[in-house]
């Protein structure tokens, strides 16, 4: 039978023992809410700034809305019959060939028409005939969600 001996130095199974420290089960999550509080802060000064600028007092209806990936051109038409694309005033002669310019997927471009209510609905008509004529198939009338009275 062998007896292992050892001199006490630092290589033997009962030598001194290191204090190992326990691993640390917190998280610290002051960083984090720190860069999400910036964040909510920037969309909600940002998020006004998205919105179309033309003034349209839109009607209301119970449909749905669109859901869609990518963001579609906005043509607006206000009271007093003028059209914007986007918030670029622009005469009806003009629509087509400025949507032809801009849209990205060509004629599979969703295009959301906005109407006063008080427009006159003759120009709503040939502003929608002019672009589907076009070739423009997605077309989409923004409305606001009726309100219960």
């Amino acid at each position: 039978m062998a007896m292992h001996v050892s001199s006490g130095q630092s290589g033997g199974r009962r030598g001194r023992r290191r204090q190992r420290h326990a691993p640390m089960s917190e998280i610290n999550v002051t960083p984090f809410v720190d860069v999400m509080l910036v964040l909510l802060i920037i969309f909600m000064v940002a998020a006004p700034l998205l919105t179309v600028g033309v003034p349209i007092d839109l009607p209301e209806t119970r449909a749905k809305a669109l859901e869609g990936d990518t963001e579609p051109i906005t043509i607006s038409v206000n009271s007093a019959g003028e059209i914007f694309i986007q918030e670029t005033p622009i005469s009806i002669e003009e629509v087509v060939p400025k949507l032809e310019a801009i849209a990205q997927n060509g004629y599979d471009e969703r295009i959301y028409v906005r109407g006063d209510q008080d427009a006159d609905y003759g120009t709503m008509m040939m502003l929608m005939g002019r672009i589907n004529e076009a070739g423009f198939k997605r077309l989409g009338l923004v409305t606001l969600e009726e309100r219960d009275s």
